[in-house]
């Protein structure tokens, strides 16, 4: 069992110091390791081009005198609610789906499932669960935002076979992971336009890159056991590839923010968050995984910095 847990039902791969392991007794911690609370990251970089849209969409509005701080407000909150609650269901319907390579693969052995402390049918109700909270949450907002958000239930279904048939499961994860930067600006407008399909396509090319470098903690793993991604793909030239997904992804948030008219801090942001991924790509070893794990989690302050500047030129744009 030392093998497999890092620390009274800890997995592996989860920090030992996360809130769950404090706040939550330990019959509720297996749930909390399929949702991935224990891991926001996930949750985080979910909700990050739903923030920036709706930033972006507030931008718009604040420019026509028409906009509604307590409606922005209102809208981050909900995002990050359902953020929390889909991420949750789709992490836990992916180790449905994924059950038996878990078992096969050192990193993930660990995990509720195929560690035996859930069983498939705990796991089933417990995807309800979030996916009801979803679905409260969606209900807060227009008809147009809900049945666009419904929509993207497609994508996420495939994702987790996507391993499977194609090199690319990265690209199909990004079209799912970055739907927010429709629903951001759509809750707003009842609508999309183009700034929020630029930041749309912007955000899937970022996730490609950011979870092609987290992929190389498991090539070695994925190449015994058949399953396919960019990072083997791509192999040693991991970083032209990246130095081109991030490069085009800039070129077409700043053409975003242009269309939209927003003010220079959102450019700002923009250079600081690209500064922050080419600084990803200079110090990437591929061979290294811990760093890729920080590489990764870095992404979250990139976010940030994006976002900051968004909010700041609702102000002072």
């Amino acid at each position: 069992m030392s093998n497999i847990f890092e620390d009274n039902g800890r997995v592996v791969d989860a920090p030992s110091d996360n809130f769950v392991y404090r706040l939550l007794p330990p019959s509720l911690w297996p749930y909390a390791q399929l949702a991935r609370w224990d891991r926001p990251i996930g949750w985080q970089l979910l909700l990050w081009p739903c923030l920036w849209s709706a930033a972006m969409a507030a931008g718009v509005t604040a420019d026509a005198g028409a906009f509604r701080p307590g409606q922005f407000i209102a809208h981050c909150l909900l995002f990050w609610l359902g953020a929390v609650a889909m991420r949750g269901a789709g992490c836990t319907y992916n180790d449905l789906v994924d059950h038996d390579i878990d078992n096969q693969v050192a990193r993930t052995r660990s995990r509720p499932l195929p560690s035996g402390r859930v069983t498939r049918r705990q796991a089933k109700i417990f995807i309800l669960l979030q996916a009801l909270t979803g679905l409260a949450v969606l209900l807060c907002f227009n008809l147009f935002t809900i049945v666009l958000a419904i929509s993207s239930l497609a994508i996420v279904a495939i994702y987790p076979f996507a391993k499977r048939f194609t090199d690319w499961p990265q690209f199909v994860l990004g079209l799912a992971f970055s739907w927010g930067a429709l629903v951001g600006w759509a809750a707003v407008f009842g609508a999309l336009s183009g700034p929020a399909l630029l930041v749309y396509v912007a955000a899937v090319l970022w996730t490609i890159g950011y979870d092609t470098i987290y992929a190389h903690q498991d090539k070695e793993d994925d190449a015994l056991i058949g399953v396919r991604s960019t990072a083997r793909l791509f192999g040693d030239n991991t970083k032209p590839w990246l130095i081109g997904f991030y490069g085009v992804m800039l070129v077409l948030m700043a053409i975003a923010f242009r269309v939209a008219g927003l003010g220079w801090p959102a450019f700002a942001g923009l250079v600081v968050g690209g500064g922050m991924l080419f600084w990803q790509i200079f110090v990437l070893d591929i061979e290294d995984g811990d760093q890729c794990k920080r590489l990764f989690l870095a992404n979250h302050h990139v976010g940030i910095a994006i976002f900051a500047g968004l909010v700041v030129s609702i102000f002072i744009g």
